[in-house]
């Protein structure tokens, strides 16, 4: 039988992506594998991929192809998982024969069981739930960071909007039990974490398929700030539909919760928004972020946006243009449309031209850059909380740290306020990156 010793895992797309990463590579190195960095000297090779948008996999299978011809001096084991091995199952092993295992999302408890397989038998290996149903190895995940981690609350998605993939390669949602994310969170807190991101598809709807339980988004938070030494809360990804008063009023009235939450409108036309199957007006949307502003009056807001989606007239873009130009958003990903197979939106043509789609794509990119540029030119000689994240990369002089609200901070520092909670005075800034003064150790709560 084939001996293992080393490995190489490549993400490809989110959070929760990155997330399964690290559980997956906490696996390995509990069989007694080392991670390394050299994909082309590993005896296991894995791809944890993306399927949410054409050119993620379309970077994924130029990746695989080529590892084809290296194949004739290595004889690696090379497996897929991620939402990809769930989208596309085994056609993938008639795209690229020389794949031995493919793992889908709801399927990473069962690596080393899989990996048994192939090295025993020699035979390509498929697993593919529809259903994520086990509770995974969250406290032996290897983490890459030391101050801030990602925690998942929930898996897949029930919303079903007509563009995405998700709900097809994640399966339907399932939160996880409130009291193994409270152990997790109190784990990672003894082990000198600072920061928690709460991880899931729609994280607004956590516990609404277990009502038994009694938890909600808004109670899972109350929970979570009661924890001795954790210091600041983040969530990601939200849909407008599920945001309620009460979650407001957590991030309102809790110390630990960050006041930015990613608020996505996809679209300002009611009709695109309807066929986007979105489930939420214009209008809706509007009172929501007039609400959330009011309860939370410094809160930053993020959004996704897509251009170009089929029948979209220039009006209806407009309609868009108008909402990002008057929310003001602190971050955006602006995306034109791309067909995504298996998806509802399918079953339209793509009639927008790619030359139009990208023109429009253009013109938020330069909306949203002025909005960037207010933004900032508002924060200069202001003070902010940082949690300091690490050294900068490009020059080690500098600390990298983020604020409340998600801006990134540059300042000159010792390493040992790695980890710690600063307040820095902001008096420039270069791109997207905020530029400022250490001003003292205290860690005082300020809002950012």
């Amino acid at each position: 039988m084939r001996q293992l010793k080393t490995f190489y895992v490549r993400t490809y797309g989110c959070q929760m992506n990155e997330l399964d990463s690290e559980i997956m590579v906490g696996q390995l190195e509990n069989r007694g594998l080392t991670r390394i960095e050299d994909e082309y000297s590993a005896d296991l090779l894995i791809f944890n991929t993306c399927s949410i948008r054409d050119l993620a996999e379309r970077k994924v299978m130029g990746k695989l192809g080529k590892l084809g011809r290296f194949l004739q001096t290595h004889q690696p084991i090379i497996g897929v998982t991620g939402c990809m091995a769930n989208a596309k199952k085994d056609a993938l092993f008639q795209k690229i024969p020389h794949i031995d295992f493919i793992l889908g999302t709801n399927n990473i408890h069962d690596l080393n069981n899989v990996l048994d397989e192939v090295l025993s038998t020699g035979n390509q290996t498929i697993r593919t739930d529809d259903k994520f149903e086990h509770e995974l190895d969250y406290l032996g995940a290897k983490r890459d960071d030391k101050v801030k981690a990602y925690v998942s609350i929930s898996r897949g998605c029930d919303k079903f909007c007509t563009y995405c993939v998700v709900p097809y390669t994640r399966g339907p949602e399932v939160s996880r039990p409130p009291e193994n994310i409270v152990e997790e969170c109190r784990h990672l807190v003894a082990n000198g974490y600072k920061e928690i991101t709460l991880l899931g598809q729609n994280v607004n709807s956590y516990g609404k398929d277990k009502p038994e339980w009694q938890c909600l988004f808004h109670d899972l938070l109350y929970q979570l700030d009661k924890i001795p030494g954790l210091e600041r809360v983040r969530f990601m990804t939200s849909h407008p539909v599920d945001i309620t008063k009460e979650l407001m009023q957590a991030i309102r009235d809790l110390k630990s919760v960050c006041e930015f939450v990613h608020f996505p409108v996809q679209a300002g036309s009611n009709r695109i928004l309807k066929k986007m199957h979105r489930i939420y007006t214009l209008e809706q949307y509007l009172e929501k972020v007039h609400m959330l502003r009011e309860t939370v009056p410094h809160v930053a807001l993020g959004t996704d946006i897509i251009v170009g989606f089929p029948t979209e007239t220039e009006e209806e873009f407009q309609l868009t243009y108008n909402v990002l130009k008057e929310v003001e958003y602190s971050v955006a990903f602006l995306f034109a449309y791309s067909q995504r197979k298996g998806t509802p939106a399918m079953r339209w043509k793509d009639d927008i031209s790619e030359e139009i789609k990208q023109d429009r794509l253009q013109r938020l990119i330069q909306m949203q850059d002025e909005i960037y540029s207010k933004q900032r030119q508002d924060m200069l000689g202001k003070e902010f909380e940082v949690l300091v994240e690490k050294r900068n990369f490009k020059d080690s002089t500098l600390l990298k740290a983020r604020t409340r609200c998600w801006k990134n901070v540059l300042f000159a520092g010792d390493e040992s306020l790695i980890g710690t909670l600063q307040k820095v005075k902001i008096h420039s800034f270069s791109h997207q990156t905020l530029l400022g003064d250490l001003i003292t150790n205290s860690g005082l709560k300020m809002l950012g």
